[in-house]
């Protein structure tokens, strides 16, 4: 007997325009930074709107609210028509959909306040990171209710990528959250140094993999077919692609860290299995364009078929560039530099931003059971986009090769040809220029389709509950033919699918981290370096706070034209006591790894309060209210004791003294810059940023 049951589209226009509105916010964000990079006065002389912090609220808001928004939108939509059966619970949709946003709210206000664990793509303080968690376990509840009252007996490969993601994303989120807490808005990562490291790229390219790109090629099984109105081209491949690539996927982190003190077998399992994530990569884009065999006509005039095109070509050219930049001799030039920033967005803008943008023309006007507003502005979006995509990615690779070339190059004589970094920052100005015209470009494109897609909204109207019906599951099923087959079994059985995609994305993270945590000759200890002073630490807690690791890495690699210009390459037994680590993945200033005693303390405070005057022509904002600032000294105490858990060897009762020792060798500092000529009080920031700068590298720095 048929049964009448309705979908829930109301749940689905909501998650819609967080996408719009989301992406228009972080896009924004990310052409503001882009112009900070050739106009420092677009800093605006506030601590709140600088560089170094609000270059996280711009990932973490195309990342999380742009795209975490779109991939709940198509979830929300394709889950209940694939599996004939409305959201498990209309609650949970709801509490799903403000808990998301509030958490986004959460993540503008205290990013731009310094509240930051310093984590890339994972910068949200402790409590932020328990409600994603809730959350992120709300949607699964309700993702999961939903397959089990399903209508229809097998999965569709969609619905595989869209368990692997929510299963693989609650692993990491969890493993990579793992921090003590020394306040409301402020804690340490359990993790230490090379450690540290090594879990923040496993989950920093992994939540590329199964944030940016799983749920993203669920969608795309979904979609295209209705676009195209063809079928999948391969089931087998969409078998052979899932299968491989979640289980290649979760190995290659450690390529984001090849020649740095990360032990040389992790990384070269990095390596290994990033070229090998080429072959899973492709299967998926080929499947999709395979797809579109006989409907090629289309593309030509269906803007969404565009989108769709170009969006699965730059998932190919990402997941190829990818493996290229894990070779090691290509490695060495491109980390570090533009090239990345390049790789990254052609996979965001391409990938994400245009399906994400097919999408919602093929179903805004579904949903509101009318026709699009304007093909003519689609087709204008499409064109502007991709344009801005142009206009966005060449300048950097240009960027990023020349500036990685000049580092390495030497004059006859056996010199850096250019030892001032500042040097090849002016180089690449004009690059910067046209990466923001770029951006310009694509935001407009966005505002276009906002507009196209509002006068479509107003033309039709909301079907809020839309009317479906099938038949039931039958109380037994008798697999008949090819449902004997051991996938088809396994598409009926949502629960172990689950278990075994968990077993499979776990594998390969534990081989790599186990032996990382528990083999002591990993990480080899150096007998001169020590905790760091209580003034030390509370400015790393600045520089923590002013997102000064998103400019300057900590980690000289063993080149020599990076000895030349740093000093001694950097070593793991270094980073035993940085909780979290601070290693950096790009630099627009120099590495900061060798600082301590390279320049005087007055040199470090004139830079701090106005770059231009040291270093004429630097793009750093100026940082003058960290001499005006008070430097918090109450939580000096539980941030020592918070360390000595954590494995730091302060001595027991340490914490009584530290203010102590903390005032001591702040009027030391201040002592020295008053000869210099320069007033300023000894518990004011700036007093402590320095004495962290001047700490940097020297435990083991040749005399």
């Amino acid at each position: 007997m048929t049964e009448k049951f309705h979908y829930d589209n109301k749940i689905v226009r909501n998650f819609a325009l967080a996408t719009i509105i989301w992406g228009i916010v972080g896009m924004t964000i990310g052409l503001l930074i882009a112009m900070q990079l050739f106009k420092p006065a677009m800093n605006m002389g506030s601590q709140y709107t600088t560089f170094g912090r609000i270059r996280p609220l711009h990932t973490n808001a195309v990342i999380f609210a742009f795209v975490g928004n779109a991939i709940f939108m198509g979830v929300y939509y394709s889950l209940q028509r694939l599996l004939k059966a409305r959201m498990y619970s209309d609650i949970l949709s709801k509490i799903h959909f403000w808990g998301w946003q509030l958490i986004i709210i959460a993540t503008v206000i205290t990013l731009p306040l310094g509240l930051t664990s310093s984590h890339e793509y994972a910068e949200m303080e402790w409590p932020i990171d328990i409600a994603i968690t809730i959350i992120w376990v709300v949607f699964g509840y309700n993702m999961f209710g939903t397959i089990i009252k399903r209508r229809e007996k097998h999965m569709y490969v969609a619905i595989w990528f869209y368990i692997a993601t929510f299963v693989t994303v609650a692993v990491l989120h969890i493993v990579n959250s793992i921090q003590l807490p020394v306040s409301a808005f402020k804690s340490y990562y359990v993790y230490a140094g090379v450690q540290d490291a090594l879990v923040q790229w496993w989950y920093g390219h992994n939540a590329v993999a199964f944030f940016l790109t799983t749920p993203y090629l669920g969608m795309m099984y979904y979609f295209l077919p209705k676009m195209a109105n063809r079928p999948v081209y391969s089931y087998k491949l969409s078998i052979l692609h899932f299968w491989s690539l979640i289980f290649i996927y979760i190995w290659a982190g450690p390529h984001h860290l090849l020649y740095t003190s990360l032990p040389s077998w992790a990384q070269s399992l990095g390596v290994a299995f990033s070229v090998m994530l080429i072959a899973p990569s492709w299967g998926g884009m080929i499947n999709g364009l395979l797809t579109l065999r006989g409907a090629w006509d289309k593309v030509r005039e269906d803007p969404k078929l565009k989108f769709m095109v170009v969006g699965l070509t730059a998932y190919g050219m990402a997941t190829f560039e990818g493996p290229l930049l894990a070779f090691k001799q290509i490695n060495a030039i491109a980390h570090y530099t533009d090239w990345i920033v390049a790789h990254v967005h052609v996979g965001a803008l391409g990938w994400n931003g245009f399906l994400t943008f097919a999408i919602l023309y093929w179903l805004i006007p579904r949903i509101y059971n009318t026709t699009l507003y304007s093909v003519k502005l689609a087709s204008f979006h499409f064109w502007i986009g991709t344009l801005g995509i142009i206009f966005y990615a060449v300048p950097l690779y240009f960027s990023g090769f020349t500036q990685g070339l000049m580092w390495k190059e030497f004059t006859p004589e056996g010199l850096l040809k250019y030892p001032n970094f500042l040097e090849t920052v002016l180089q690449i100005i004009p690059m910067y220029v046209m990466r923001a015209i770029g951006g310009a470009l694509y935001l407009t494109g966005v505002i276009v389709m906002t507009y196209n897609l509002i006068k479509t909204m107003k033309a039709g109207k909301l079907v809020a509950n839309e009317a479906a019906e099938a038949q039931p599951l039958p109380p037994v099923y008798v697999a008949q033919g090819d449902d004997k087959k051991l996938h088809r079994m396994l598409e009926r059985k949502p629960m172990i699918f689950m278990v075994l995609s968990l077993i499979v994305i776990l594998i390969g993270g534990m081989i790599e981290m186990m032996p990382t945590f528990t083999i002591k000759s990993n990480i080899p200890t150096i007998a001169s370096v020590k905790p760091y002073t209580p003034l030390e630490l509370q400015g790393r807690d600045v520089y923590i706070r002013e997102g000064c690791v998103n400019c300057h890495s900590q980690m000289i690699r063993p080149f020599r034209s990076e000895t030349e210009r740093y000093g001694e390459y950097s070593k793991a037994g270094e980073f035993v006591y940085d909780h979290p680590f601070l290693w950096g993945s790009k630099r627009t200033g120099p590495d900061l790894q060798r600082e301590g005693g390279k320049y005087g303390n007055a040199w470090h405070y004139n830079h701090l309060y106005d770059p231009q005057t040291m270093s004429p022509g630097s793009i750093m904002p100026p940082y003058e209210w960290l001499a005006e600032q008070q430097l918090d000294t109450t939580t000096t105490r539980v941030k020592i004791n918070a360390m000595r858990t954590l494995g730091v060897p302060y001595e027991k009762g340490y914490e009584h003294q530290a203010n102590s020792d903390l005032d001591k060798q702040a009027k030391a500092i201040a002592a020295d810059l008053q000869q210099n000529n320069i007033k300023v009080k000894s518990d004011k920031e700036i007093i402590a940023i320095i004495a962290y700068l001047q700490r940097l590298g020297t435990d083991i720095k040749a005399k």
